[in-house]
């Protein structure tokens, strides 16, 4: 009874990882394979995730007027089935080109609480918070819901194998 039910709450994530399919990129200098799932589209910008043997990283493309995100500017991710928040700063460059930049270390322990609930939870709003200007409020449609959770736990799932 314990393995059908293992096998049915794990059930989604191999449903998913069969319809994976990543950019894949050697290095030329350090011969590392990095793995990419590409520019993913929502209303109001864009998301790639990237990973490699050190790192998972998030980038956001937000489109609009102001932008300008430094290393003050925060993001409220709110997740289906949570009442609350989680909230992570930019890990990027100082940039007005709405580029909002998550970098996780690529382990094979847990991934952190913010990662953890990308990978099992679909994430319904994003608001980026800009010091001084009007939050910016990204909503993300069901199918972006859906597509956004597949796609972070593809990459996440192939990214560990990246790890020596």
């Amino acid at each position: 009874m314990r393995l059908l039910l293992s096998f049915l709450i794990l059930f989604p994530f191999f449903a998913s990882s069969q319809d994976c399919k990543l950019k894949s990129e050697k290095d030329p200098f350090t011969k590392e394979i990095k793995l990419s799932t590409g520019f993913t589209y929502f209303d109001g910008g864009s998301v790639t995730i990237d990973a490699d043997a050190k790192e998972i990283n998030f980038l956001f493309n937000i489109e609009g007027p102001d932008r300008c995100f430094d290393d003050n500017t925060t993001v409220e991710f709110y997740f289906e089935g949570l009442k609350g928040k989680t909230s992570s700063r930019n890990q990027g460059t100082m940039n007005c080109e709405g580029l909002f930049q998550l970098v996780y270390k690529n382990t094979t322990n847990n991934p952190t609480t913010l990662l953890q609930r990308i990978l099992t939870r679909k994430l319904t709003q994003a608001i980026f918070m800009v010091e001084g200007k009007k939050p910016v409020t990204v909503t993300f449609s069901p199918k972006e819901q859906e597509a956004f959770m597949v796609l972070a736990n593809c990459l996440y799932t192939e990214g560990k194998k990246l790890i020596k």
